[in-house]
C-alpha cells in the first residue's frame, strides 16, 4: 500500500469534527499526501515551535540581538508559533552552522546566527570550515559589524595621524583568526602601523584591564560592543572604521580604512577580510527549507525590522540597529565569493 493510500484510510477514520483536531498530527506522518489538505505556512507554524539557535554563549554581543529579535519576530511569521532560544556556542560558532546543516529540523523551524568571519575562514581554508554560505538561505542581520580599532586615552594618541606616528602601538588578542587579530594584522601589513601584538587574552575584559595597567595601548572591536560610558568618559579614542557604513553614534570624523588605502591590491584584500562584517550579525535557515516557508520567514524578519514594538525595545535598550534584509545579504555573499583567488590567498596569508 501507498503512503498516499494509507493516509487516505487514516483520514477516513476520523469524522469531520475530529479531523479538525487531529489533521496535523496526522500532517507529521502524510505531510502532502494528506488529500485536500497542503499545508500553507500558517498552518506549518502554528503546530510547530520556532528556534532561532545563537552560535555563542548567553550575555554577549549576538546573544542580546538575537534574544531582541526572537521575542518579536513570531508576531509576524504566519501561524504565530512559539519562538524559543538555543545557545549554542563553540569553535567561535561554528557549532551552530554545522548543527544547522547537520541534525536540526531543515523544515523551516530554525533560524541560526553566527560570527560572519568564519565566511572569510571557509574561503581561506574550506577544509577547516566545511560550509559553503552560499547554499545557505540568507534572512538577513539587524546589525552590521561596524568593527573599529581605537586608542586607550592614556596614550596621548587622538587620531589617525598620531597612530601613524607611534614607533610602536601595543595590542592584544585571543588569537590568531580573531577579528581583533586580524585587524591588527591590517594596521601593520597594509597601513604601516608599529602594531605589537600580544596573544593569549581570554576576552574583552582582560584586555580593558590590561589598557588600565598600561601593557595595551587599545584593541579593535565591534563599535556596539564597546561599553558606551568609556566613549562618553572619551577613555576610548576611536581612530578608524572596517565597514563604509557609519552607524549611529560613531564619530563623523573617523576615517573608513578604505579610504585611506593606496593600492588596488591592498585595496582588494582589505575588502576580502572585512566584507562579512558589512553581514554583521546574520541570521540564516538551511538552504533545504521549503520555499515558501522561507519566503514566510524572510516576510516576518523585514516585518519585525520596521515594527514598532521591536524598534522601542532597541532604543529603551540602547542596542543600535542598521539593517540588511535577505537580498541585500545575498547579493553580499556572492561578491565576497566572486573575489579574485590571487587576492584570497594573499588575504589568507595577512590573517593568519
Amino acid at each position: 500500500m501507498g503512503m498516499g493510500q494509507l493516509c487516505m484510510q487514516i483520514r477516513a477514520r476520523f469524522s469531520a469534527r475530529v479531523w479538525s483536531g487531529a489533521a496535523a498530527v496526522v500532517g507529521l506522518v502524510c505531510g502532502s499526501h494528506v488529500p485536500g489538505h497542503a499545508q500553507t505556512p500558517a498552518e506549518f507554524y502554528k503546530s510547530n515551535r520556532f528556534s532561532v539557535v545563537i552560535g555563542y554563549s548567553v550575555g554577549g554581543g549576538f546573544d542580546q540581538y538575537a534574544r531582541l529579535l526572537s521575542r518579536h519576530i513570531g508576531r509576524h511569521i504566519p501561524g504565530n508559533p512559539i519562538v524559543i532560544v538555543q545557545n549554542a556556542p563553540g569553535a567561535g560558532s561554528l557549532t551552530a552552522l554545522r548543527r544547522l546543516e547537520g541534525n536540526l529540523p531543515k523544515d523551516g523551524t530554525v533560524l541560526a546566527t553566527f560570527n560572519p568571519f568564519l565566511i572569510s575562514e571557509a574561503m581561506f581554508n574550506p577544509e577547516k570550515i566545511a560550509v559553503d554560505f552560499g547554499s545557505v538561505a540568507w534572512v538577513g542581520s539587524i546589525m552590521r559589524n561596524s568593527t573599529i580599532c581605537f586608542a586607550w586615552h592614556a596614550t596621548g594618541v587622538k587620531d589617525w595621524n598620531d597612530l601613524l606616528k607611534r614607533d610602536e602601538f601595543v595590542m592584544g588578542a585571543t588569537g590568531k583568526g580573531t577579528s581583533s587579530y586580524t585587524n591588527s594584522s591590517l594596521l601593520r601589513e597594509i597601513f604601516g602601523v608599529k602594531v605589537r601584538l600580544i596573544l593569549g587574552f581570554p576576552g574583552s575584559s582582560d584586555k580593558q584591564l590590561a589598557m588600565e595597567r598600561g601593557e595595551l595601548d587599545g584593541e579593535c572591536g565591534a563599535w556596539t560592543s564597546l561599553a558606551p560610558e568609556m566613549l562618553r568618559d572619551k577613555k576610548y579614542i576611536p581612530l578608524v572604521r572596517f565597514t563604509p557604513v557609519r552607524v549611529a553614534g560613531m564619530p563623523e570624523d573617523m576615517p573608513f580604512a578604505g579610504d585611506l588605502v593606496q593600492s588596488a591590491e591592498h585595496k582588494a584584500i582589505l575588502d576580502i577580510i572585512t566584507a562579512p562584517g558589512e553581514l554583521g550579525r546574520p541570521y540564516i535557515m538551511s538552504g533545504s527549507v521549503p520555499q515558501d516557508r522561507l519566503a514566510a520567514v524572510r516576510g516576518a524578519f523585514d516585518a519585525t525590522t520596521v515594527d514598532k514594538g521591536f524598534l522601542d525595545e532597541a532604543e529603551r535598550l540602547h542596542m543600535p540597529l542598521s539593517i540588511v534584509n535577505s537580498t541585500e545579504a545575498t547579493a553580499a555573499i556572492k561578491r565576497i565569493h566572486a573575489f579574485p583567488r590571487e587576492y584570497v590567498e594573499k588575504a589568507a596569508k595577512m590573517a593568519e
